[in-house]
This record gives C-alpha cells, structure tokens and sequence, in this order.
C-alpha cells in the first residue's frame, strides 16, 4: 500500500525546489532541507533536526521572510482553502489598512454630494414645474419667459454675470418694460470673494447704430437703460444690446445674463427666506431733514388703475419679498437715482450674505426653479450646481461693491432728447473696473 506524502503542498514545492538548488544551498537552506528530508522519509527525531523553535531561529537569523508551513488537514489540501502564510511587517500592515479607510471615506463623501445634487435637482425642478406656466400646476394668466440671444465673453478670472432688474412682470411684451437696475456680478474669482457693480440708468453712454459719430469721434449721447429698449426692438435682444454697450463704453466682459421682474424677484426672497431677510432700511433726508419713515409705491400689487403704498421705517427689520422689491426701487429722497443704486446693492449684498443654513441648498434650488420658470437667462443650472458652493463662499468672505458713477462723481448733461443725463470718465472707471478683476 502506497504510504501517503507526509509533506503539505506548499512543503513538497520547497523540497523539490531545495533539492534541484542542493549544491548551492546555505547552512540555513541546508538545515531546512534536512528537515523536510526526514519528514518526507518518517524519520524519528525530526523535532530534533528542525524543531519549532530551531525554525524561528532559522526565520530571525535570515533577515528575510520565508514561507512557514501551516498545519492543514487533508480536506484543506484538496480544497486549497490554506494559502502560504507570510510574515508581513506590522507597519505594512496598519499602512494598508489606513489607505482602505481613506478610500471607504472618500466613497461615503462620494455618495454624500451625490445625494445632496439629486436633492438639488428635484427641488430644483419642483420649484420650476410650480411657476413654469406651461406645467400643470404653473400659473396660467402669465407666459413662460424666452431665452434672448446672448454672445456672452469669458473674462480673465472668475464669471461676469449681468443682473437686470425690469419694471414688468411675467407675460408682459418686453418692449414695453424698463431696466431701472443694471448690475454685473463677479463670481469665482481667485480672491474667492464676489464682487459687485451697479450701473446708474442715467449714464451717458456710446450705443452703436445710434449714437452719433463726428469727426471720427464715438459720442456718448443717449442713456444706458435706453440701450434694453433699443434691443428688445431689434428682434428681443435686449440683454446682448446692454453687455455691447458695456463692452464698447466700459470694456467689460460678461459671460451670462438675468432678467428679474417684479414677480420672479418676490417669489424667490419668499421661497429661500420665510421668515424675510434682515436688512437695515436706510434713507437719506428730504429737502435737507432726516428721513425716519418713507411711502413707497407697492409695485407689485400695482394695477392700471390702483397704485397702493407702503409705509417702511428707517432701521433693522424682516422684510418679505413684495417690501425688500419696494424698498431697493424708493428714489424719492434727496439721493434720488443714486440712493436707489445703494439700496439696490445693499438688497443683493443681505441675500447673498444670508445663505448660510446648509437647508438652503434644497430651498434655494427650489427658489432657483422658480425664478428659472419666470425669468429670461442663459445662466446653466450645472454652473449653479459646480459653482454654488463657491458663491455661497465668496458672501461670507465679503462682498465688494462699486457704483458707476460713485456719489458726485459725475458731470450733469443732457441726452440727445434734453433728459438729464451724467457724463463720467468712463477711462478712469475702466481702470478701477480692472484693478477688481471684473476683467
């Protein structure tokens, strides 16, 4: 009867391999030879030729690992469930093990954003299913607004975005709305802060096909909020009249547009503030005395034949969509058209710098759907979705703001029509413009 091997696998594989080498073998390849030698032949003593402690001795003094034979049964064999055993350094050992929670990390933040961009979207497309007039919940007396055509520009660092805040409301012909806030704002930039200039309406400004040409010499002769309605006549291209006028007349380069009624501007402050944004309403005098409280005109509830009031005082307050619209478009102190532009700003800069609870991510979105439903623009939603995080950043890292032109910094002249106009420097502003980074 055949007497079975009494060397494991992984042993008979050393022996066959210590037995083609055996005349290059050093004393501790020999000592193991001799070991595996006398057990295959059922040698007594073999304990004694390689015991378990000559072994470790054997492991120590190599200065290597070398492979260790693991008892298995017979079972185990013919399964292959036994492997070679190897003596891995500890350090290897928790270094690996570090590098596998890192990735089980960074797979569960992974998943994280992904939820959180789902969340976004859904909120997203809910809110614009409830305002877009041509769903079935969406309102049904207004029409869905129209993307206008727009060649926008890449600028140097960051995005330029043209902000146009519109006396009309959704549904109503474009051709017979105003642009009474002309703002661009500057988002991601290197400095990670959000920059912000407003543009007066009344500014004497170059709009080419329009503008008179003497002597070879560009006259700058009508005004800047002209330059929409010129536009929206030429076939609703309003916005892209108003970035070439900005471009011709102050250099400036602007990659994305936004048309904000009266009604897309309520119904987001409604929908990301519940509670209203905190503001410190702020007037100038009239005919020289502080102003402590002021009538403004309720715009939004306007009609052709009732043009309610609201009353707002001076100080900190909550204020809800429809109150915050009147109160950035009050022009009725001593300011005038300036005071307004400062409030107009002062509005924008509360909101941004407000998002700060995490939940605005998903009441934000849905704000964001509905304003998209109401509102003419080119802006992607992926770049509010790559690029929010940034904005919302760039609120808390501060907000740098301009008017064009600053208080007094100006020269009182006429238009082509005798209105009363400003005459700027426009090089000069193109310079601070730069010295920002708008450009």
């Amino acid at each position: 009867m055949t007497r079975e091997n009494p060397l494991t696998h992984h042993e008979k594989l050393r022996y066959d391999y210590l037995l083609k080498n055996i005349h290059y073998l050093n004393e501790k390849e020999k000592r193991e030879f001799d070991f595996l030698h006398a057990k295959l032949e059922g040698q007594k003593g073999t304990e004694e030729v390689f015991n378990p402690e000559a072994k470790e001795q054997l492991l120590s003094d190599s200065g290597i690992d070398l492979p260790t034979y693991a008892n298995r049964s017979r079972s185990s064999r013919r399964s292959g469930g036994a492997q070679l055993e190897t003596k891995v350094p500890k350090a290897k050992k928790s270094k690996k093990k570090r590098g596998f929670r890192f990735k089980r990390l960074f797979a569960w933040l992974g998943m994280l954003f992904l939820c959180v961009a789902i969340g976004m979207i859904v909120m997203f497309l809910k809110g614009f299913q409830s305002a877009n007039p041509n769903s079935s919940n969406g309102p049904k007396d207004a029409k869905a607004a129209q993307v206008e055509v727009f060649n926008g520009q890449d600028t140097r660092d960051g995005v330029n975005i043209l902000i146009l805040g519109t006396d009309g409301r959704i549904g109503q012909n474009s051709a017979e709305t105003r642009t009474d806030s002309i703002m661009v704002l500057n988002v991601s930039g290197k400095d990670k802060k959000l920059k912000l200039v407003s543009f007066m309406r009344d500014n004497l400004v170059y709009i080419d096909g329009y503008s008179q040409v003497i002597n070879g010499q560009k006259q700058t002769d009508h005004k800047l909020n002209l330059a929409y309605e010129l536009g929206e006549q030429e076939g609703k291209q309003g916005a892209e009249m108003v970035r070439k006028v900005l471009k011709d007349n102050f250099d400036l380069d602007i990659k994305y547009y936004a048309l904000v009624d009266f009604q897309a501007f309520a119904t987001a402050i409604d929908t990301l503030f519940p509670d209203g944004v905190t503001i410190d309403a702020q007037f100038s005098t009239l005919n020289g005395v502080p102003v402590t409280e002021a009538t403004v005109g309720d715009d939004l509830h306007a009609t052709e034949t009732e043009s309610p009031t609201q009353t707002i005082r001076a100080g900190k307050q909550q204020m809800n969509g429809s109150t915050l619209l009147n109160y950035a478009r009050f022009r009725d102190d001593d300011e005038g058209d300036y005071g307004r532009t400062r409030r107009q700003q002062q509005v924008m800069t509360a909101v941004l710098q407000q998002i700060k609870d995490p939940t605005k991510l998903f009441t934000g979105s849905e704000a964001l759907g509905k304003v998209f439903a109401m509102t003419s623009t080119n802006l992607p939603y992926t770049f509010l979705l790559t690029n929010g995080l940034s904005v919302l950043e760039g609120g808390q890292n501060g907000i740098e703001r301009l008017t064009v032109p600053e208080l007094g910094d100006w020269v009182d002249d006429f238009d082509v029509y005798g209105g009363q106009s400003l005459r700027v420097d426009q090089k000069a502003y193109q310079n601070k413009l730069a010295q920002m980074g708008f450009r």
